[in-house]
C-alpha cells in the first residue's frame, strides 16, 4: 500500500524537486509552496533520502484530521500507533509549524503533542520516551492550517543537505540542496565546462562533481528510518548497493573553481578532499575580474558577496559594474548565473538578464540572474523581458 510523504525544499525549487522525485519512484507528485507531496512505497522513501539532491527532508504522514481546539490535536496525536515504529528508549523532538492557524501558542501545541505521544507509550508499555532537542532519535513534525492538523515522522534525521562531508565552512554558507537546485536550473550537464569564480567553501563545485560522477549524495551518512522497528534492512541494502554500482570512479572533470581569498580556496580544497573529489576539480586563486574561462563555452555560476555591514554597500557599488565589464570582456559564449539577495546587483552590473528566478536561501529572498554572453561581442544577447 502506498504511503504518503512530504519533502520540503528551498522555496523556488519545488518544480525541480517534483521532477527529481518522479525519477526516484514517487507517484501522485504535487508541488506546493515550500515542498512536494507524493506517494510511494518504502523503497521510494529510501531512494528519496539517499538520492535526492534537492529535498531537505522526507516526512512520512502518519496522521491527519480536523481540529477546533488544542484538545483535538492531542486526541489525534494520542491515537497514532507510535509504538509500532519506535520504542520508549528512543528520544523524541516535536516540531510545529502553522499557516493561518487560529491557535495562539505553537509552544503549547508542541507540549500537547509531546504529552500525547508519551501518554500513548505509557498506555502501551508503561514507559515513556524522553525529549532530546539536540539529537533526537525520532523527529515528529506537526503542520497546522486554519482547521487541519497533519502529523509526520521524519525519515531523514539530519537535514538531507548535510551530505556527511564539509569540515571547512565559510560565513553565510550556501546549502548543498540549494546549490544543486541552482545547477539544475542553469541547465548544466555533466561533461559541460563549469566554473565558480567565487567558490567560497566549494559547494557548487562539490555538487557538480557528485552529479557528474553519479554519486548519490546520501552515501556518506545515516538516516532516521534505519532505526524504525519496521525497517526493511534487506530492501535498504539493495537500494544502497544499486547506488554504489552506479557510482563512477573519481576522474578529472571540466569543473573549475577559484576565489580571490586564499583562505577560501584552501577551505574548498579541504572540503573536496573530505568528499573524495580532490582530483576531480581544478582550483586556483584568482580574481573574478581578471580570470578567463577554461573553454569556449560553458556555465559560470557564482554567489557573489552582498553588503550586510557598514561600508560594504559602497564597495559593491563599485564592484558590480566592473563584474559586468569582466563578463562582457572575457566570458563570451558562456551562460553566466549570479545568485544573490542584493537588489542593487541587477541595477549596477550593466547587463540585461535573460531570466530572473526567485529563490529563497532560508528565509532570505534571493534571485538567480541568467546572463547569456554573446561570443565576440561586448554586449549581452537580446532577451525577452523577464518577470521579476
Amino acid at each position: 500500500m502506498a504511503e504518503h510523504f512530504f519533502s520540503p525544499c528551498p522555496r523556488g525549487l519545488e518544480t525541480a524537486l517534483a521532477a527529481e522525485l518522479e525519477g526516484l519512484g514517487a507517484r501522485q507528485v504535487q508541488a506546493v509552496p515550500g515542498g512536494v507531496g507524493w506517494q510511494g512505497d518504502w523503497t521510494a522513501c529510501q531512494r528519496a533520502n539517499l538520492e535526492s539532491r534537492i529535498a531537505t527532508r522526507v516526512l512520512w504522514r502518519v496522521g491527519q484530521g480536523r481540529y477546533r481546539a488544542e484538545v483535538d490535536i492531542y486526541k489525534l496525536a494520542y491515537s497514532v500507533t507510535w509504538a509500532k515504529w519506535f520504542t520508549a528508549d528512543d528520544t523524541i523532538r516535536i516540531h510545529v509549524t502553522a499557516q493561518k492557524s487560529p491557535l495562539k501558542s505553537l509552544e503549547f501545541i508542541t507540549l500537547r503533542v509531546k504529552d500525547a505521544v508519551c501518554d500513548h507509550f505509557r498506555t502501551v508499555s508503561g514507559r515513556r520516551p524522553s525529549v532530546d532537542t539536540a539529537n533526537p532519535a525520532v523527529r515528529i513534525h506537526v503542520f497546522l492550517t486554519a482547521d487541519t492538523v497533519t502529523l509526520y515522522v521524519d525519515t531523514s534525521g539530519e537535514a538531507l543537505y548535510k551530505r556527511g562531508y564539509k569540515p571547512a565552512a565559510v560565513e553565510a554558507p550556501l546549502k548543498e540542496n540549494l546549490a544543486a537546485g541552482i545547477l539544475r536550473l542553469s541547465g548544466w550537464q555533466p561533461g559541460e565546462a563549469l566554473v565558480d569564480p567565487m567558490c567560497g567553501s566549494g559547494t557548487f563545485l562539490i555538487e557538480a562533481a557528485l552529479m557528474a560522477l553519479d554519486v548519490a549524495p546520501g552515501l556518506g551518512r545515516k538516516f532516521a528510518f534505519e532505526r524504525f522497528r519496521h525497517h526493511d534492512r534487506s530492501a535498504w541494502t539493495a537500494v544502497r548497493a544499486a547506488a554504489e554500482r552506479r557510482r563512477q570512479a573519481p576522474r578529472v572533470l571540466p569543473v573549475f573553481g577559484s576565489d580571490i581569498v586564499g583562505e577560501w580556496v584552501r577551505r574548498s580544497r579541504l572540503n573536496l578532499e573530505a568528499a573524495g573529489l580532490a582530483d576531480c576539480v581544478r582550483l586556483d586563486r584568482a580574481d573574478v575580474l581578471e580570470r578567463t574561462p577554461p573553454a569556449a563555452e560553458g556555465v559560470m555560476v557564482a554567489n557573489p558577496p552582498y553588503g550586510v555591514r557598514i561600508g560594504e554597500a559602497e564597495e559593491l557599488a563599485a564592484f558590480y559594474p566592473r563584474l559586468g565589464d569582466a563578463l562582457k570582456r572575457n566570458w563570451g559564449g558562456w551562460r553566466c548565473y549570479l545568485f544573490t539577495a542584493d537588489i542593487q546587483l541587477p541595477k549596477l552590473i550593466g547587463l540585461k538578464a535573460s531570466r530572473r528566478t526567485p529563490l529563497f536561501n532560508g528565509a532570505l529572498e534571493c534571485r538567480l540572474y541568467e546572463y547569456r554572453m554573446v561570443a565576440g561581442s561586448n554586449r549581452s544577447r537580446d532577451a525577452a523581458p523577464a518577470s521579476s
